[in-house]
């Protein structure tokens, strides 16, 4: 049975890892990593010194993922999901200065991650323009709905309201619109996914640009693959628009100096390693004590059997439907928000005569490009719906990069108009 002060000592040392790696924790002791892990494995053997160094240093509050001190723009972040977005206009330099989402599981993981520096607001459809504070980009990953034109000329010459009201109330795409006609930010992105573009046979984007270039802005969209960046297929369009002030300035997308997309890194670049190397950093939730990935997500014989007979009955018919089995050396398919039911879009291969085995929620993490500092606070089940349904993070990170320059004009403009 342990002692009470064994019990202190498991505590103290669990809570520091929580929120230091373990080259940080030991350079905290002055002790190596491999004396951290031994006493993870038993933490009584900690001495009461080293305990007491640990229980300073955890009582220092922690700090957000991202964000900075000193920002060089202002930024909001609607239909926000996890941060993903947040995280890649950090790294530019941003501070965040509002946030929207309404999945509560959602915001759990935000607010984990990123502290409470500003409440989340939920449902966007609730919340008054005049209620987002001033900022100098918009950002949005808001959800792919159909539009209807049909109907604007009659309601023109009978003198009802038109215009972007007309054409996009009832989506989730008139609130983007809304705020950024009342708070006029200097630049905005938007993400969806690629099948925007022909979604609805091209009416659904062509509203789209039509109604931001009716808010007095220019419209660029580019579709990317996320494979420049991380070992998926993973397209994705991105719209970006500059506020016409004076000479419209268009963003330049053949500027970005995009990595080659066949030359991205592969899965062996986020899987575990599974030798014992690794630095656990969830607490033993996806991986056991020798590094192995925890038994519960390699796929039960039944599900596998399962599997294997679905693909083989549409192979027959000519279909392309089935489950994607992959190895270290190989780009996996496109992670959707659907991985939980069963995994069978992206399968490691674990070798002959082994089943294989579902990514753990970490490996998702990585997958999008989310560091390992990033925190999961939610059962699997949620955590691969909020990868599925995120950005690829270094993607972002890329473009926000190349924004830059646009968006600091915008906020040295407004500095000199007062």
């Amino acid at each position: 049975m342990a002692t009470s002060a064994n019990v202190s000592a498991e505590q103290v040392l669990r809570k520091a890892r929580e929120r230091f790696s373990r080259a940080e924790v030991a350079e905290a002791v002055g002790r190596s990593t491999r004396q951290i892990a031994r006493w993870e494995r038993t933490p009584a053997t900690m001495p009461p010194l080293a305990a007491r160094e640990l229980r300073r240093l955890t009582a220092v509050p922690a700090k957000p993922v991202g964000g900075g001190s000193d920002p060089e723009f202002t930024f909001i972040d609607l239909f926000a999901g996890i941060g993903g977005v947040r995280l890649g206009f950090e790294a530019a330099g941003g501070q965040c200065v509002f946030t929207s989402e309404w999945d509560s599981f959602a915001q759990k993981t935000y607010s984990a991650n990123f502290g409470d520096e500003h409440p989340i607001a939920g449902d966007i459809t609730k919340i008054e323009a005049e209620d987002v504070p001033d900022h100098d980009v918009l950002l949005a990953g808001f959800p792919c709905q159909p539009f209807s034109i049909a109907g604007v000329s009659k309601k023109n010459a009978l003198g009802r309201p038109h215009g972007f009201e007309c054409t996009t109330q009832g989506t989730l795409f008139y609130d983007v619109a809304r705020i950024i006609a009342a708070k006029r930010p200097g630049v905005f992105l938007l993400e969806n996914v690629k099948n925007l573009a022909s979604h609805d046979g091209g009416n659904t984007l062509a509203v789209i640009l039509g109604v931001l270039q009716e808010l007095d802005y220019t419209v660029r969209y580019r579709v990317i693959d996320g494979k420049r960046f991380v070992p998926q297929h993973r397209e994705r369009i991105l719209i970006v628009g500059v506020r016409n002030d004076g000479e419209p300035e268009a963003f330049d997308w053949d500027a970005i100096d995009l990595p080659p997309c066949g030359e991205g890194p592969k899965l062996s670049s986020i899987l575990h390693a599974e030798n014992g190397e690794e630095e656990d950093v969830d607490g033993g939730a996806y991986i056991d004590a020798s590094g192995k990935v925890q038994g519960k997500y390699t796929l039960t014989d039944n599900l596998w059997t399962y599997l294997k007979n679905y693909a083989e009955k549409h192979r027959a018919k000519g279909n392309g439907f089935g489950f994607g089995l992959v190895g270290p050396s190989d780009t996996s398919r496109t992670l959707s928000a659907r991985y939980y039911k069963d995994g069978s879009e992206i399968l490691i291969n674990r070798g002959a005569g082994r089943n294989p085995r579902r990514l753990t929620p970490r490996e998702c993490a990585r997958l999008m490009g989310f560091p390992d500092t990033f925190e999961i606070k939610v059962s699997d089940t949620r955590a691969y719906k909020q990868f599925g349904n995120s950005v690829v993070v270094p993607l972002i990170a890329h473009v926000a990069k190349a924004m830059k320059p646009y968006i600091l004009r915008k906020v040295a403009a407004r500095k000199v108009g007062g």
